[in-house]
């Protein structure tokens, strides 16, 4: 078997599994859901609030979810003995780990993108800005897919390995956070200028009146 089809079967064993078991998937976006729908109960139902919170809202929210079935990525292959085989089939140990975050991005990633407009929509997310903030979550998450493979590994056999690995991974998606919500704040600082200046002429019109 040729590396890339030793890849491509441990991809697909990974999305088949998730389809047997969708559950992680859809505990993840409800996870995301109620923690945005949680914000306007906290801060208030003050549109300018939830609009300036939202970037940094919709991407800590997404990555505390996306975290959600890591702690399992290697554990069930690991007790059954399957995990033996798979480093077995031929495929470096490093391509091995690229499949399961690939696997990992896309059953718990995508959803997550999915369902990122009706959470923009809670937080009053200017709809021209939703875009943006769907490519800055599928960045984020998708290196949180990478770093929390490396952490799962790493904490594997770990007593209380749970709680050490969002210790381990979240430190380190702090730029992605950073650098996320920054392009979010700018798309949406953009459509409210625009919004502003096709709006100005005809207020200062009618107050001139």
């Amino acid at each position: 078997m040729t590396v890339g089809a030793a890849f491509l079967a441990v991809l697909g064993r990974e999305l088949r599994l998730a389809i047997r078991h969708p559950a992680d998937a859809l505990a993840a976006v409800l996870f995301f859901l109620l923690v945005a729908a949680l914000f306007p109960f906290g801060v208030g139902p003050a549109p300018e609030t939830l609009a300036r919170l939202a970037p940094g809202a919709l991407l800590a929210a997404a990555l505390l979810a996306a975290l959600l079935p890591l702690d399992r990525l290697w554990g069930s292959e690991a007790e059954d003995g399957s995990l033996d085989l798979l480093l077995l089939c031929g495929l470096h140990p490093a391509l091995l780990a690229l499949a399961k975050a690939s696997g990992h991005w896309l059953t718990t990633g995508l959803p997550l993108l999915a369902a990122t407009p009706l959470a923009a929509a809670m937080l009053n997310l200017p709809i021209e800005a939703w875009g943006t903030a769907m490519l800055a979550l599928g960045l984020a998450s998708a290196l949180l897919s990478l770093l929390g493979t490396a952490g799962a590994a790493l904490t594997l056999g770990a007593r209380r390995g749970g709680v050490l690995l969002p210790l381990l991974v979240l430190p380190l998606a702090i730029p992605a956070v950073i650098f996320g919500a920054a392009a979010i704040e700018a798309a949406a600082s953009d459509s409210l200028a625009r919004l502003c200046c096709c709006c100005w002429p005809r207020w200062w019109r009618r107050r001139c009146l």
